[in-house]
This record gives structure tokens, sequence and C-alpha cells, in this order.
């Protein structure tokens, strides 16, 4: 999952970019109103850390930026105001969350995983999908009651497939859900081959059916083999 983190405050943003980074999240960051409208518009999000006020601008700017864009990213909002009209402000201008200055990093995760459980995959921790259970919360994935071992890069893959179960997603967008700036930094896309490969095999040794469909000139789709005739 990745995040952004909108956040003035350095010594804050890199205490929260270090614990999100320890519970498996790509993290983004963005120090003023201008770095966070950019980044809003050049890469996609699960969910956006966002404090109100910013160097150049307002966080519920940004929100109504996110909202004329369709941007569907889950929004925690961070402030260290705490009235009641700001927290009913961002709630209705699009923020999902709200959290005051200052708060422990544990509840922070704790609330970005359920916005998260809450977007992707209807506020469940167990995600099921035919042979497959994925725990989201300790990130076991096992076929029946046996467990399956993935790299980090196979599980991200895996969940990214699952919560897009059934619709085409393009090499793309997997390269830039799985790598940090992907674009920037060039990577192939024969990572992005080499991960499909491993983690198909993984799963169809262990009995699974063969989830994962390429779709010639489009991207792969992920769906059940009773689904794909």
């Amino acid at each position: 999952m990745r995040l952004l983190i909108i956040e003035d405050e350095k010594p804050l943003t890199k205490s929260i970019h270090s614990y999100l980074l320890q519970s498996n999240f790509l993290c983004d960051a963005a120090y003023n109103f201008f770095e966070g409208k950019d980044k809003l518009d050049t890469c996609s999000y699960d969910c956006i850390v966002l404090d109100i006020s910013l160097p150049g601008g307002s966080g519920l700017e940004l929100l109504q930026h996110m909202k004329r864009r369709k941007v569907s990213s889950g929004v925690i909002i961070i402030s260290a105001r705490n009235s009641l009209d700001d927290k009913i402000t961002g709630l209705e201008m699009g923020g999902d969350d709200y959290l005051t200055k200052p708060f422990h990093l544990a509840e922070l995760t704790a609330r970005i995983n359920s916005i998260i459980r809450r977007k992707s995959f209807e506020g469940n921790n167990i995600i099921s999908f035919d042979k497959l259970t994925v725990n989201i919360l300790d990130k076991t994935v096992k076929i029946g009651a046996e467990e399956i071992h993935l790299t980090k890069k196979e599980y991200k893959l895996l969940l990214y497939f699952i919560s897009n179960r059934n619709r085409v997603v393009t090499k793309e967008a997997i390269a830039d859900h799985l790598w940090e700036d992907y674009a920037t930094l060039g990577y192939s896309f024969d990572f992005i081959y080499s991960h499909i490969k491993n983690l198909r095999k993984k799963l169809m040794d262990k009995g699974c059916p063969d989830y994962i469909k390429a779709l010639y000139g489009m991207g792969y789709k992920f769906v059940e083999e009773n689904l794909t005739a």
C-alpha cells in the first residue's frame, strides 16, 4: 500500500514515515501545499495523511482539489487544531477521519488500516478469494489451512490484484503500486513479469488455478477459474 504524508513539520513527518515503513507501507512525503498538490497530480495513493496548516496553502484546499479530480484515496486529516468546526469542515469536504496532534503513531496506523479496509475490502481484516485467505493485519496468505510464503513484493502484488479483482490493471499501474517513483527511476517492466511469474507459480504449486490472466496489449486480470470461460 502506498501512502502520502503532507505535513510541514519535518521531524513529525520523519517519525510517521519511519513508523509506517515498519508496517510495510510505501510512503511519499510533501512538506508544503505545492509539493502536496504535485504529488497528488502525478501519483496515486491508497491513503493520504494531510495536515491542515501548510506553507503556501491549506490542506482543506487540497481536499477540494482532490474532490474536483475525483481522487479516491482515503484521507486522514491531522491538525494541531481541535475545534469541532475544523473536524466537521474536514470531514464534509471529503476527509475520512480526523486526528488531533499530538497522537500516537500506533493509532494513526490503525486508522490508516481501517480506512484502507473500508475502501478496498469492505472493512474486513480477512480477505477471501476462491481458495485464498489473506489476513491483512498480520500479512499472511493461506491456501486452505496451509500458509504460503510470499516476498514483500509478491504479497503487495497479490493484494493489489485481489483489490482489483475482475478488473483489467495495466503493467504501468502495477509498477506504480509496487515501486515508489518507478517512472523517474526507470524500472524495467521485466521486474513485473518476474514477480507475476513467481506469484503465479507459488499459487499454482499449492493447488490454485491460474488466477492471473494476461490480456495482450491491455494488462492483467485477476479472476476465479469458473469466471474465465
